[in-house]
């Protein structure tokens, strides 16, 4: 029987054990994980699928770029494949275990330091460790006038595992990787490689020129298991002189047409210039309400259920989120804009904090439209109960027609499955992301199954009707790069090839091998 909880594949344990041996002499023993218990927090997951399949084989912890240089010239040596995380906290697309059993968590949660930030041209450069929550709180001690951009449970993950993987947030910076600038990434043969303009000997330009020259690099390092990104700039808002989030309300599932009709012109013209939340009422009520509070019956939710819980909950069928920034003076112009635009629909109702005082729904969201992190929406998790959890995240046009097609086909496949409807969309300038939280409880087996078959037929499906996913959970990779194509498909593994002859960093991190 090995020693340890798993293998890389295709590794002996003779072999393994001089890695790990290296590994020591690298970081100390105290930095390289290798027991069941001290491997707990890598191996569990709130995907549907056994924790088993996802077991890492150790853990390195490392703290400084040259660890990490040593760390990849052990992994060619002994062809030990590396699975990099920076916080860890990638819940709902993985959490921090690797892609495939055997392989070795690189933890980077202790390159924590915010190498810089600028105030007077707004911008920070971090580390992989660093939170949400860290960056925010070093920005509010420092009295710095600028506001960063977070995802929804924003406050223990991190601006550079998120960026790379391409999520989004909320304030007008909201699209993430379109406002970093410059990565410093090392590559698989422990070379350090800095993109766009810090590539330059003392250059003071890298976190505020893109490009650089030649072809443009940083987008290979996302979403990819090309490099190691270990550090990260990111560009911050200036804190306007004022804000005005709102919320507006509809009572009808059907409403989503005429919502999105009426926004998508606002977006586009930046009227309304940061990413507009259309929320369902399950996504909104799980916050304060627990399903077996309302209903105790087997299958999906009933229509009237979901309904009555709006009514006592003071929600709509949709609800919109969206804000204004600039003076006073531009945000009173812009707010009469969208008051003309919504009057023709006087079933919705239209909020401000005024209004929503108190409500802890209304809050959270406010919160996030100006980059202050919290952990609010982890209430989803409370909804169903039993700590399972997969995003599904296809993406549509922003056209009215688009959304409602895209819901009643999400609706009807999970109800095949006896799953709730738990979504929303996210609105960018003329794309909407439309995040799916398939809920389910990971103790029974039955909706362990009908979480992994359900999840398996919105792929399926929103695929064959042109949806592409735009990020996934580790379980799904392969199945989501197969939908967009060989030829893609090809050509990332022809780069892969070149960066990594040997395959060591994340086999199989979005489809590529």
């Amino acid at each position: 029987m090995s020693k340890y909880i798993a293998l890389p594949k295709g590794v002996s344990e003779a072999a393994f054990d001089k890695a790990i041996a290296e590994f020591r002499k690298i970081l100390g023993a105290d930095n390289v994980l290798t027991t069941a218990e001290q491997l707990t927090p890598y191996r569990k997951t709130m995907m549907p699928v056994a924790d088993d399949a996802h077991a890492p084989a150790a853990a390195l912890v490392a703290t400084e770029v040259e660890q990490i240089q040593k760390i990849v010239a052990v992994c060619n040596k002994y062809k030990v494949p590396v699975w990099t995380i920076s916080t860890g906290k990638n819940l709902g697309y993985g959490s921090a275990a690797p892609g495939d059993r055997g392989q070795v968590v690189l933890d980077l949660k202790r390159m924590n330091r915010i190498v810089e930030v600028n105030a007077e041209l707004g911008y920070a450069l971090v580390e992989p460790g660093v939170t949400y929550q860290q960056l925010y709180d070093y920005i509010q001690e420092k009295k710095l006038p600028l506001w960063m951009s977070c995802p929804a449970p924003s406050a223990i993950a991190g601006p550079l595992g998120n960026t790379v993987d391409r999520g989004v947030g909320y304030t007008p910076y909201g699209e993430h990787f379109l406002f970093s600038c410059g990565m410093e990434v090392v590559l698989a043969t422990g070379e350090v490689l800095r993109t766009g303009m810090g590539g330059v000997e003392n250059s003071n330009t890298w976190q505020v020129f893109k490009w650089g020259y030649g072809p443009y690099l940083d987008g290979l390092f996302t979403q990819s298991n090309y490099g190691i990104v270990t550090k990260l700039g990111i560009w911050l808002m200036p804190a306007p002189p004022a804000y005005k989030p709102f919320c507006i309300r509809f009572p009808d599932d059907t409403d989503i047409v005429d919502i999105v009709e009426t926004i998508r012109p606002l977006r586009i013209s930046m009227i309304i210039p940061n990413a507009i939340v259309i929320a369902s009422t399950i996504w909104e009520a799980a916050v304060t309400v627990k399903r077996k509070e309302v209903y105790k019956g087997s299958g999906q939710i009933p229509d009237d259920i979901v309904r009555d819980m709006a009514k006592k909950n003071n929600l709509g069928a949709w609800n919109v989120y969206a804000a204004l920034y600039g003076s006073p003076e531009q945000i009173e112009v812009n707010w009469q804009i969208i008051n003309h635009f919504f009057k023709k629909h006087p079933k919705c109702r239209i909020t401000t904090e005024k209004e929503e005082a108190g409500n802890p729904v209304f809050q959270y969201r406010a919160d996030l439209m100006r980059g202050k992190p919290n952990l609010t929406e982890f209430g989803l998790y409370n909804w169903r109960g039993g700590g399972g959890s997969i995003w599904f995240s296809p993406v549509s046009q922003a056209m009215g027609s688009e959304t409602l097609k895209q819901m009643e086909m999400a609706k009807r496949i999970m109800a095949r499955h006896g799953l709730d409807y738990v979504g929303e969309f996210i609105v960018g300038w003329r794309d909407m992301h439309h995040i799916i939280d398939v809920l389910f409880d990971k103790t029974k087996p039955e909706e362990v199954k009908a979480a992994h078959d359900c999840f398996s037929e919105l792929l399926a499906e929103f695929s064959k009707a042109g949806y592409g996913t735009y990020r996934t959970n580790t379980a799904f990779m392969d199945k989501v790069a197969d939908t967009y194509g060989p030829v893609q498909k090809a050509v990332f593994k022809r780069l892969k090839k070149a960066l990594d002859p040997n395959g060591i960093l994340a086999p199989g991190k979005s489809g590529i091998r």
